[in-house]
């Protein structure tokens, strides 16, 4: 009798697993001259040599095909160990699976134009109103570079504006202070990795969330940074952040130009940036409208209503300057 230990690298266990161990037990009964034991992401299988060898190769095969899709069903392990065909190319224009199974992917051509401009270039900016999917689908090209080797880090950052970048009042430890000014770029990656590896990730520094103020002085090497509310910048911030660039490096600037949370006097760092970048080789700009908005209807409904009100208003304050 031989032994193996079989390790998952990659990814969640438990969804290798299955809800209460479903597919481990379906396993375990289509090698019955087996004995598989899991714990964590390590399989230790004792038994017939033969049986064996057929386990490891579509264990592989199954891991490969959970770190595609992000899911596993017991039709997908039948395929494989009676067959030994299951879909392993994602299809076109799918960039990544959430971890509900779903396809993330472009919902409209501007979309397609963000993910066209990450391909050709090395920074990005993708300006837009809220609800466009620009930090979303920012963040899902990320994890999937991530996931595809090509980076080693996922590094997502956005200033604290909202709370003046005055959070010493605020209670708690730092992490408690600026978490909830990140909270949206957790739900993002919450959607697209399993929690309990998302959790591993950020313990190892794979994937660093953190506020502006924290990039100052750091180099970032192999990694795809996000700057995210990019319109809430000064200029000497946005200027500081782009210059920490790094090899095989790639940058997403994503921001609203219609939600500027600065004092009014304070000109936007992304507004001045988007001018003198402008045309500059390696560097893609992408404009995302109402029309991309992919949340509830009534968002572009609000966009709308709001837009005809600034408008209005910047018409009746120029009639007073004169």
């Amino acid at each position: 009798m031989i032994e193996k230990h079989i390790v998952l690298e990659d990814i969640d266990p438990v969804m290798f697993y299955g809800t209460a161990n479903s597919n481990l037990q379906m396993l375990r009964s289509l090698y019955p001259k087996l004995r598989i034991v899991a714990r964590d992401n390590v399989i230790r299988v004792l038994g017939d040599e033969e049986q064996m060898c057929a386990f490891e190769e579509n264990t592989e095969t199954l891991r490969k095909h959970v770190l595609k899709f992000n899911s596993l069903t017991s039709e997908d392990i039948l395929d494989v160990v009676k067959g030994g065909h299951i879909a392993e190319e994602v299809p076109s224009g799918v960039l990544i699976y959430s971890v509900m199974g779903r396809p993330i992917k472009a919902r409209t051509d501007n979309q397609q134009q963000l993910i066209d401009a990450y391909a050709k270039n090395d920074m990005v900016f993708a300006v837009g109103p809220a609800g466009t999917g620009k930090t979303y689908l920012s963040i899902a090209l990320a994890v999937k570079a991530l996931k595809d080797k090509v980076i080693k880090k996922i590094v997502l950052s956005r200033p604290a504006v909202e709370a003046g970048e005055k959070l010493g009042f605020l209670p708690g430890d730092m992490k408690d202070k600026i978490d909830p000014y990140l909270q949206p770029l957790y739900d993002a990656l919450e959607d697209m990795i399993p929690a309990t590896k998302l959790q591993e990730m950020m313990e190892k520094n794979i994937i660093q969330i953190a506020p502006l103020a924290f990039m100052r002085g750091r180099t970032l090497n192999d990694a795809v940074v996000i700057l995210d509310e990019a319109q809430n910048t000064t200029p000497a911030q946005i200027r500081m952040f782009l210059t920490r660039m790094g090899w095989n490096t790639k940058m997403i600037i994503t921001g609203d130009r219609t939600q500027i949370d600065l004092p009014r006097q304070q000109k936007s760092g992304l507004n001045e940036v988007l001018e003198i970048l402008d045309n500059v080789e390696g560097i893609g700009i992408v404009n995302l409208t109402k029309k991309d908005i992919v949340r509830h209807k009534l968002v572009t409904k609000i966009v709308n209503a709001f837009e005809q009100y600034d408008a209005a208003r910047e018409k009746a304050e120029k009639k007073e300057q004169y």
